[in-house]
């Protein structure tokens, strides 16, 4: 890691939050957008076939451009990284990955391959070159709303996987400890003591499974972050007031850094690493607080190995007020379509577990590539009902993609302790033309969910 380079990167980025005017963040991005698309014209075939003639000359002509989605990326997976990359090989290297539970290490020592399901399509593969990896650590300190007078971090980040990304945050001053959701709340309260953690970086969801622990935690947190899910205001303050600490979010997916926390505790969009585009349902611009943009094209400004240009986002979100900060980033008042809910299910102690919706949406879009799509119902505490779309045209090839699946699911569950009837269904699951009436997971609330 380049310390120096690091350094260099947090005070341009603190710089560009801070002190850039709406005028110097459009000429910013339009310089910025310029050069990605000549150089995705000049290095990855597809973008060299779809803007030929097109040139971007202002930001009304790239919004002109061609958008594309999940499903023209991997289709055109090959033609679209600029690293010579071939889907198959990628896609094998990183399912492996998956079912052996090798999480770290880079592919071919250059990339980062990210895996990730969405609510269109099956599996999305990502590249970040390990050079963007390394510099992430400043950028986390840039866009956490924390001081580097804060330093040093010491983190328990919860989540399902550890990978080779998150591995790369470690550096000096910023130790990044792992534990899975799927860790019991007494040994998450224990490594939190044991470790001295001043950061806790978790979903909302894990966070609420903590709050009774709240007072076993011997020195107080410095900051919880939350992620993955939607956090409500009424919850966050919750959590505040329980914890005794700040309760900050950020907006990260496999595509970018789409939002970062400012010193004042709110999100904005990170107009320096991201060119985001918000319409509405009628497809006009979203350029103020109060209408929900239902459509989001995301283009990444920084990650030149996969290039992604105005690429269908389906998260949907909702601009606030201008911030106290000072920023002229625009603020995201509300992020909208990213709340799954969690399965909670008996286990051999007859404890309800938390089952988390991305850890069993990798557990199904990993088993088969026929998987084109999928539903999660659960019926009881003992009980789930999984639809499947698959793709496989032939009623056996259907069963044999439907039993390899039951397979699966009853050996990852097991291990958990856990021994579930599974309902799979195999139907036609048809998408809504908006995104926010779709629910990949439908689980129960339960009045006490003893995570313990």
């Amino acid at each position: 890691m380049n310390i120096l380079q690091g350094i260099r990167d947090y005070r341009l980025l603190n710089r560009h939050l801070y002190r850039f005017s709406n005028e110097q963040i459009r000429a910013y991005q339009l310089s910025e957008l310029q050069k990605l698309v000549a150089f995705s014209m000049n290095h990855a075939r597809f973008y060299s076939d779809l803007y030929k003639g097109l040139l971007v000359k202002s930001l009304e002509d790239f919004r002109q451009l061609p958008s594309i989605n999940k499903q023209i990326m991997m289709d055109h997976f090959d033609d679209i990284n600029t690293c010579g990359l071939k889907l198959e090989a990628v896609r094998d290297y990183a399912v492996q990955k998956e079912l052996h539970r090798e999480y770290l290490g880079y592919y071919q020592d250059q990339y980062v391959i990210g895996l990730s399901s969405g609510t269109s399509g099956n599996k999305g593969i990502y590249i970040t070159p390990k050079s963007m990896t390394e510099r992430l650590p400043f950028v986390f300190l840039a866009r956490s709303g924390l001081s580097s007078k804060d330093l040093p971090f010491r983190i328990l980040f919860l989540l399902r996987v550890f990978s080779q990304g998150f591995e790369d945050i470690n550096a000096p001053l910023i130790h990044l400890n792992y534990l899975s959701t799927m860790t019991p709340v007494h040994e998450i309260i224990g490594q939190i003591n044991d470790d001295h953690i001043n950061i806790l970086m978790a979903p909302p969801s894990l966070v609420r499974q903590l709050l009774p622990w709240a007072s076993t935690i011997k020195r107080p947190l410095q900051m919880i972050v939350s992620y993955a899910e939607v956090l409500e205001k009424e919850e966050k303050e919750r959590f505040q007031l329980t914890f005794g600490t700040r309760v900050i979010e950020i907006y990260q997916a496999s595509e970018g850094q789409i939002g970062g926390t400012c010193r004042c505790g709110n999100l904005h969009i990170n107009e320096d690493l991201v060119f985001i585009e918000l319409y509405d349902k009628n497809g006009q611009p979203v350029d103020r607080p109060g209408p929900v943009g239902t459509k989001m094209l995301l283009t990444n400004l920084i990650n030149t190995s996969q290039p992604l240009i105005r690429y269908e986002m389906n998260d949907l979100i909702q601009l606030g007020e201008r911030c106290p900060c000072g920023s002229s980033f625009r603020v995201i008042d509300k992020v909208l379509g990213r709340n799954d809910d969690v399965l909670y299910l008996t286990n051999k102690n007859r404890i309800l577990q938390p089952v988390y919706p991305d850890l069993m949406s990798r557990w199904i879009i990993t088993t088969s590539d026929s998987i084109r799509e999928f539903r999660v119902s659960q019926i009881s505490h003992s009980k789930l009902e999984i639809t499947i779309d698959v793709l496989d045209s032939t009623g056996e090839a259907r069963a044999a993609v439907a039993e390899q699946l039951r397979t699966r699911l009853t050996s990852e569950l097991s291990s958990y302790g856990i021994d579930a009837d599974l309902d799979i269904r195999i139907e036609a699951i048809r998408l809504p033309e908006t995104m926010a009436k779709y629910k990949r997971f439908i689980g129960l609330k339960p009045e006490v969910a003893d995570h313990s």
